[in-house]
């Protein structure tokens, strides 16, 4: 699937939630974890306000602002979801591949 798109972008909410992770030693990134990123051809998706207005808006299903964020992104921007995150197919986003529990998840062939 990711090979076979036009564009990749990955959110700055991505990034944000990643950076906190590190902060809190729940993972550990090189420091040229950003470079790396942009470097593959990815490009990089904002947070614009109206991500924030859409994420506000969204109906409960998911707690974490990052993942709200996410979904609201994909919406605004028309966007396709990739996630292992069981919850948003609750929200009206496309997001193929998504695992269940007691499912694995891969993408692509």
């Amino acid at each position: 699937m990711i090979r076979d798109a036009v564009d990749v972008l990955v959110s700055a909410a991505s990034l944000w939630e990643a950076s906190i992770k590190k902060a809190q030693g729940r993972i550990r990134l090189v420091d040229d974890f950003v470079d790396r990123v942009l470097a593959s051809g990815v490009l990089p998706l904002p947070i614009a306000w109206e991500h924030g207005l859409a994420a506000g808006s969204l109906p409960y299903h998911h707690r974490d602002p990052f993942d709200r964020v996410l979904v609201a992104q994909a919406q605004v921007e028309g966007l396709t979801l990739v996630t292992r995150d069981s919850m948003i197919p609750k929200y009206d986003v496309p997001a193929p591949g998504v695992s269940r529990p007691g499912q694995s998840f891969s993408i692509g062939a």
